[in-house]
């Protein structure tokens, strides 16, 4: 199952009913969990997490989204934290075999249809930016609401990326985007000096001198009395709570200050609090094996237990050199894919930034969104194919005594051979797309990657051919004979059609090699 989080962030923190309605618009889509509902009065901002399967959690989000445009209005709107919208920022982050690229479409998608829904301006931060200076999101908001309202529509630098090119009068603008996994921390001071707090903030954060993975910025708390150090850790395996937190502390101290309560804002995965735990509390040995409360609330299974998409590539390769049916070819098939898919990413990604690549950089930044989506979708395969498999065996063990039970047994094995047919198609489907995006990467991308797209071009042909013998062996038991026929035909024609492309990606390659060479 595809499991990703959204954690929207609402200008609203006083109003209880309208922070209710909002949990309740989430709440209201079936099979989206709502795991936390942070708010504060100071702040005057609300934040939610929720998780789901994509398309269920954009829902939410939308749902949830609209209300906001309807009951919040900004220019009746104050609060200590910077914003720009009643929707002021909707992160997709994936979980569970997803990646950063799905969360990307995922983004657009909700972008297109919140702004056309809503006649909100959009644009597209983090992963999905269009534009190197929208990556961060306060390069973004900066001026807020009201700089914004009198710049949109005049200023080009302004335009959203879906929407209209003029503010929301009430409603402001949104970002969205795709962005992995940040803790947000804040550190509360034993002083009411906000001048502390903007010391410590330029400590830590990136753009002034600190740590890479810190985003930051220093509060004045008037109902608590106190200034607050507010922090965003975008990577949080790299740049720990403990170590920030150390360093905040060392500069308060500075001013006869010192941090008197720490507030987590939304959810935070185990590691983080393991990585702080090992810090403070300096054990021999603690990992998640020794988490009891992982046991009882998981059930008996191993809470370490990964999935293959979670695996090393040793890991992975352990499991497929067993004596077992799967993880099989169909799976090895879509991890290669995957691989290819990614050394387009690559490819595209070194042909963004610098002069020489001005005039490519937003067309190389949709293909390169386009494969990472596909990158996505066929490494999730790797996990599905080897389920359809699994599934049609265990089949195979149905009861068939009565004429009946035949029926039913040979009409379920049927269906899910069907199944275990189409998969495999699919990583035909998505390798094929990724190959498309290859060309491009190696007609106009980066030079020196340029043997990068040839083996892009080599493992997305690979994974086709495997696939192909995947789905040609399920089609010989299935007797749909439509299905056959409508399969086979579409087999040929992605064989035929990728093999083309893949000699025209390599003969692309070999000429650019050449001037390469000549030039050297």
């Amino acid at each position: 199952m595809k499991i990703i989080e959204c954690v929207p962030n609402f200008s609203e923190g006083r109003d209880k009913k309208v922070i209710d309605a909002l949990a309740d618009a989430i709440k209201s889509v079936e099979g989206v969990r709502l795991l936390d509902v942070e708010f504060d009065p100071d702040h005057n901002r609300s934040v939610f997490t929720f998780i789901g399967e994509p398309a269920k959690v954009k829902e939410a989000a939308l749902k949830a989204s609209k209300l906001a445009v309807e009951k919040i209005d900004l220019t009746k709107h104050s609060g200590q934290h910077p914003r720009m919208g009643a929707v002021d920022v909707v992160p997709f982050i994936p979980l569970h075999g997803t990646t950063i690229g799905e969360c990307i479409a995922i983004s657009k998608e909700f972008a297109e249809e919140f702004s056309a829904k809503c006649n909100v301006p959009v644009y597209l931060y983090a992963k999905s930016a269009t534009r190197p200076e929208r990556v961060d999101l306060p390069n973004i908001r900066e001026g807020e609401f009201e700089g914004l309202r009198d710049l949109i529509g005049k200023d080009p630098a302004k335009d959203p990326d879906y929407g209209p090119k003029e503010i929301h009068p009430t409603a402001g603008a949104t970002a969205t985007g795709a962005r992995n996994f940040l803790i947000a921390i804040n550190f509360n001071l034993s002083t009411d000096d906000v001048r502390v707090a903007q010391v410590c903030a330029d400590a830590v954060r990136a753009t002034t001198g600190g740590f890479v993975n810190v985003q930051g910025i220093g509060l004045e708390l008037p109902d608590k009395n106190c200034a607050q150090v507010s922090l965003n850790l975008t990577h949080p395996k790299r740049t720990k709570i403990h170590q920030v937190l150390e360093v905040v502390r060392n500069e308060a101290r500075r001013f006869g200050a010192t941090v008197i309560e720490t507030e987590i804002v939304g959810m935070i995965p185990l590691f983080a609090l393991l990585d702080a735990l090992r810090y403070y509390l300096q054990p021999e040995k603690l990992d998640e094996s020794m988490i009891l409360d992982l046991y009882y609330l998981g059930g008996s299974e191993d809470p370490t237990k990964k999935t293959f998409t979670e695996m090393s590539l040793i890991e992975f390769g352990n499991q497929v050199r067993r004596a077992r049916a799967t993880p099989g070819g169909g799976s090895v098939a879509a991890a290669i894919g995957s691989f290819g898919a990614a050394l387009v990413c690559m490819v595209t990604g070194l042909s963004l930034s610098g002069r020489r690549f001005a005039a490519i950089k937003e067309e190389m930044l949709e293909h390169r969104h386009a494969a990472e989506n596909d990158r996505g979708v066929l490494m999730g395969l790797v996990e599905t194919d080897s389920s359809a498999f699994d599934e049609v065996m265990a089949l195979f063990k149905m009861p068939e005594e009565t004429e009946a039970e035949k029926k039913k047994k040979a009409d379920a094995i049927e269906e899910a051979t069907i199944k275990a047919a189409s998969i495999p198609l699919d990583t035909m489907r998505h390798s094929f797309n990724a190959m498309i995006h290859a060309k491009a990467a190696a007609a106009k991308g980066n030079a020196n990657a340029i043997t990068d797209a040839g083996v892009a071009a080599h493992a997305l042909m690979a994974a086709m051919e495997g696939a192909a013998l995947n789905v040609r062996i399920n089609l010989g038991n299935i007797r749909t004979k439509e299905f056959v026929e409508e399969t086979a035909a579409e087999v040929e024609k992605l064989l035929t059609d990728g093999r083309k492309l893949k000699d025209e990606i390599l003969e692309i390659v070999e000429d650019r090699m050449k001037e390469l060479q000549d030039a050297s």
